[in-house]
C-alpha cells in the first residue's frame, strides 16, 4: 500500500469562489491526489502519495494561474495598520486603489446622476476622471480575467473586467466616433436601462462606478475575513515569548522556542506559564479563562499539571516542562481549529460545484440577453446596458464566502469558549442528534472519592470518629484513604500523627494515634482482630469503611464517586436541546442509578466492560436513534469513534480526545450542550448565508436580463451581497 502524506500550501490570486474550485478540480487531477482548497482562508489542504512531491503540486497550481507555497514557519504577525487592523501592505494596497477610485469616481457619478451639474464639455471631465479609475483602479480585476483566459477560464473578475471595459469602451467610441463628445450634450440617469440614443450615450458612471464599489466589497470583505480569523489567531498568540529557565541553579532568560522537555523554569506572579508541565515546587491559582473559557482560578501545588498559555495569578512556581512545541495543548487546539476552518461542510461543496459552472452560464446569458434585445428592435443602447447589467451583478462571490467565514467565526468563538470543532462535517452531525450517552466516571462524576457520611456508633463523638480515621488515613496512599484523609481534614483542620502504622492489603489500615489503636477498613480486618463490626448503612452507591479503636466497633464512613455540581444542570440543558440522556458505566448497578437520580437521567446501561460500550452505541444506532457520546478516558476512546457524534472532555487522556469530533477543554458538562448549540447556530448561519447567496443571483439575473437595473446599481447590489454574507456570520462572535 503506497504511504500518503498531508500538505498545505498558500495559494495566492483567488478572487473568488470559482477560482478556489478550478484549483481543487486540477489538483484532484492528479494520480491519488485529494485536494480541498478554501478560497477564504486562501489554503489548500492536499493528500497524496509520497511520489507526487510538493514542488509538483505547486507547479499544477501555477499552471492552474495561480501561485502557492507552503506556509511560512510561525512568527509575529506583520504590525496590523491600526485603521483596518489588516496587514500593513495588504491594506495598503487595497485600501490605496479604493480611496483614489473614490475619489475620482465621485465627481463622475455625480455628474451622469444630476443633469443641473452638466456644464458644456463636462463628458470630457468625467473621461479623463474616470479612465484612471476604470485602467488603474480596476487592474486586478483585468490581470486576474486575463490570467484566466490564458487557461482558457472565466471567473468571477472576468465578468466584471468585462463589464466594466465594455461599459468604458462604448463610451470612447460614443465620445470619439460618435455624437456625446458635442459640447452642450445633456444626459440623464435611469435606474432602469437607458432608451437614448446610442451614439449619445455614454457609460463612464458604470464603469468608473461599478469598480469603486467592487473595490470596496473587496476591502470590507478582505477586513470582514480577517476578523473571522481572528479568535484562531489570538489563540496562537496567547503562549508567552520568553521564559525564565533554571540552568545551574540561575535563572537564564530564553525564548520559549529553546525550551527542552525536563527543563524547568520559573513563572512568578502574573507570568504566563511557557509550555505544558508539572509544578515541582511552590502552590499558586492558575487562571486557565483564555484557554477553556473557566472563570474561576484553578489552585495548583506539587505535583499538579499546568497548561502552557495559563496565567499564574498566585505565588512563585517552578514548573518541569512535559510538552514543548507542536506538542502543547494550546498547539494542538489550534491546530484543531486551523483544520475545521480549512474543510468543507458538504452543503459548500454542492455551492463550490455550482460556482465552478455558473460563470460560463452567465457569459452565456448576456450574451443571449444582448441578442434578444437587439432582435425585438429595442435598440444597442438597451441591449448593451442589460447585458453589461447581467455580467455585474451575477459574481457568485457571496457563494464562496457563504460557508467558509460562518466556519471561521463559529469554529474561532468555540475556541476562545473552550469547545474545538474537528471539522465542517461535525456541524451536520449535531443537527441530527437525538441520543446523547454520557459515560460516569470523570464526566457526570468528578472521577474522585470523596467523603459522604459518617455514622458514629453508641457513644462516639461523630468529630472524633472523623479525627482519628482521617489521622490514620492520612499515611496511606488508597483512593479512598485519601478521600477520607481530604474529607476530615476539610472539617476538622490539622490531624494528629499516626504511629505504628501498617497496611493489611485487601482489608484495610491499622496504627496508633493519641495513644489508641486504630482499625479503618473492611468489616473482615475487625472480625480478625476479634471484634464485632457495625452494621453498615444503606448507602447506595457509597464505599463503606468501618473503625474501631481500643477493642471496640465506633462507627461507619462512606465515600463515594461525587457528582459534579453542574452535571444536573447539564442534563436539564441537553433535554431542552431536544436530546435523550442515557448513562453509560462499567460501574455496579446501584451505583450507576444513584447518580443518574442526582442528575435527572431516566435510562441507565451498568456494569459494561469497556470493549462493550462499543456494542452498546451501535445496538442504539441500529434501534434508529442518532447518537452522541459524552466521554474523557481511554475506555471511551472506540466509542467515541464509533458514535455519530463524540463529545471528548479536555480533562480526560488524549486518546479520549484525538477520538472525538468534539472536545470540551473545559471538564465542566454544560459546555456539551453549548458545543451542540454553538454547532447548530453555525450550521443555521451557512445555510442562511447559502440561501440569501443563491437567491440573491436567481431573483437579480432576470431583473438585469429584464432591463429593469442599471449597471451601476447591479455593482453596488452585488458588492453588498458578499459584505451581506460575512457580516451575517460575524454575528456567531456574540455567541453566549
Amino acid at each position: 500500500m503506497t504511504s500518503s502524506t498531508t500538505t498545505e500550501l498558500l495559494v495566492g490570486g483567488m478572487t473568488c469562489a470559482s477560482c478556489a474550485a478550478r484549483v481543487e478540480k486540477k489538483l484532484n487531477r492528479m494520480d491519488g491526489v485529494t485536494a480541498t482548497v478554501n478560497y477564504a482562508t486562501e489554503k489548500a489542504r492536499i493528500e497524496h502519495p509520497a511520489e507526487v512531491s510538493v514542488d509538483d503540486l505547486i507547479a499544477t497550481v501555477v499552471r492552474t494561474g495561480y501561485t502557492a507555497e507552503p506556509p511560512p514557519p510561525p512568527e509575529p504577525e506583520p504590525e496590523p495598520d491600526s485603521r483596518t487592523n489588516e496587514p500593513a501592505d495588504e491594506a495598503a494596497s487595497l485600501r490605496q486603489r479604493l480611496l483614489v477610485s473614490a475619489v475620482l469616481a465621485a465627481p463622475v457619478i455625480l455628474l451622469a446622476m444630476v443633469p443641473a451639474l452638466q456644464f458644456d464639455n463636462w463628458q470630457w471631465l468625467s473621461l479623463t476622471l474616470a479612465a484612471p479609475v476604470v485602467v488603474w483602479g480596476g487592474l486586478p480585476f483585468h490581470r486576474a480575467a486575463w490570467t484566466n483566459a490564458r487557461h482558457g477560464a472565466a471567473t468571477m473578475d472576468t465578468l466584471v473586467s468585462l463589464g466594466t471595459i465594455a461599459a468604458f469602451g462604448w463610451s470612447l467610441w460614443a465620445l470619439f466616433i460618435g455624437d456625446a463628445g458635442m459640447p452642450g450634450m445633456r444626459h440623464g440617469f435611469d435606474l432602469t436601462v437607458s432608451r437614448s440614443d446610442a451614439a449619445s450615450t455614454i457609460y463612464l458612471e458604470v464603469a468608473a462606478g461599478v469598480t469603486t464599489f467592487i473595490l470596496l466589497g473587496r476591502w470590507l470583505e478582505a477586513r470582514a475575513k480577517r476578523k473571522a480569523g481572528a479568535a484562531l489567531r489570538a489563540l496562537m498568540e496567547l503562549g508567552a515569548k520568553d521564559v525564565a529557565v533554571l540552568r545551574g541553579g540561575a535563572e537564564v532568560r530564553v525564548p520559549v522556542t529553546r525550551l527542552r522537555v525536563g527543563d524547568r523554569f520559573v513563572v512568578r506572579p502574573g507570568e504566563k506559564i511557557a509550555t505544558d508541565g508539572t509544578v515541582v515546587e511552590g502552590a499558586s491559582a492558575v487562571d486557565a479563562s483564555m484557554l477553556t473559557g473557566e472563570s474561576v482560578p484553578v489552585d495548583v501545588t506539587a505535583g499538579d499539571a499546568v497548561t502552557g498559555a495559563t496565567l499564574n495569578a498566585g505565588g512563585r512556581l517552578v514548573v518541569e516542562a512535559t510538552r514543548v512545541g507542536a506538542d502543547t495543548r494550546l498547539a494542538r487546539m489550534a491546530k484543531l481549529v486551523e483544520d475545521a476552518q480549512n474543510g468543507k461542510a458538504e452543503v459548500q461543496r454542492l455551492a463550490d460545484r455550482i460556482s465552478a459552472v455558473f460563470v460560463p452560464v452567465v457569459l452565456v446569458i448576456a450574451l443571449a440577453t444582448l441578442v434578444y434585445w437587439l432582435g425585438t428592435g429595442a435598440g444597442p443602447t438597451v441591449a448593451f446596458t442589460a447585458a453589461v447589467a447581467v455580467l455585474i451583478i451575477a459574481c457568485p462571490c457571496a457563494l464562496g464566502l457563504a460557508t467558509p467565514t460562518a466556519l471561521m467565526v463559529g469554529t474561532g468563538r468555540g475556541a476562545q469558549l473552550g469547545i474545538l470543532i474537528k471539522g465542517p462535517e461535525v456541524l451536520e452531525s449535531t443537527r441530527r442528534v437525538d441520543t446523547v450517552v454520557l459515560d460516569k466516571t470523570g464526566t457526570v462524576t468528578t472521577g474522585r472519592m470523596e467523603l459522604r457520611k459518617a455514622y458514629a456508633e453508641g457513644d462516639t463523638d461523630e468529630n472524633e470518629l472523623l479525627r482519628l480515621t482521617g489521622a490514620l488515613e492520612h499515611a496511606s496512599e488508597h483512593p479512598v484513604a485519601r478521600a477520607l484523609a481530604g474529607g476530615a481534614a476539610q472539617r476538622l483542620g490539622t490531624l494528629p500523627a499516626v504511629t505504628d502504622f501498617e497496611n493489611v492489603p485487601g482489608l484495610g489500615v491499622r496504627g496508633t494515634v493519641e495513644g489508641h489503636r486504630v482499625l479503618a477498613g473492611r468489616p473482615a480486618l475487625l472480625e480478625a482482630a476479634g471484634i464485632a463490626p457495625p452494621p453498615l448503612p444503606d448507602d447506595h452507591g457509597s464505599t463503606a469503611v468501618a473503625v474501631a479503636w481500643d477493642g471496640v466497633a465506633r462507627g461507619v464512613l462512606t465515600v463515594a464517586d461525587a457528582v459534579k455540581e453542574t452535571s444536573p444542570e447539564a442534563v436539564a440543558r441537553l433535554r431542552a436541546l431536544g436530546l435523550t440522556p442515557m448513562l453509560l458505566t462499567g460501574d455496579n448497578r446501584a451505583v450507576a442509578e444513584e447518580v443518574a437520580a442526582q442528575v435527572g437521567v431516566d435510562e441507565v446501561i451498568a456494569e459494561v466492560l469497556p470493549e462493550e460500550k462499543v456494542a452498546v452505541i451501535e445496538r442504539l444506532r441500529g434501534e434508529g436513534r442518532t447518537v452522541a457520546m459524552v466521554g474523557d478516558g481511554v475506555n471511551d476512546a472506540a466509542a467515541l469513534a464509533v458514535a455519530d457524534l463524540g463529545l471528548a472532555m479536555g480533562t480526560g487522556t488524549d486518546a479520549a480526545i484525538e477520538a472525538g469530533d468534539l472536545t470540551l477543554v473545559r471538564g465542566d458538562l454544560r459546555v456539551a450542550a453549548d458545543a451542540i448549540r454553538l454547532s447548530r447556530r453555525t450550521l443555521a448561519t451557512i445555510k442562511g448565508n447559502l440561501f440569501w447567496a443563491f437567491g440573491y443571483n436567481v431573483a437579480a439575473l432576470p431583473l438585469a436580463a429584464a432591463g429593469l437595473l442599471n449597471p451601476m446599481i447591479a455593482g453596488l447590489a452585488m458588492a453588498f451581497s458578499s459584505v451581506f454574507v460575512v457580516t451575517n456570520s460575524l454575528r456567531l462572535r456574540t455567541f453566549t
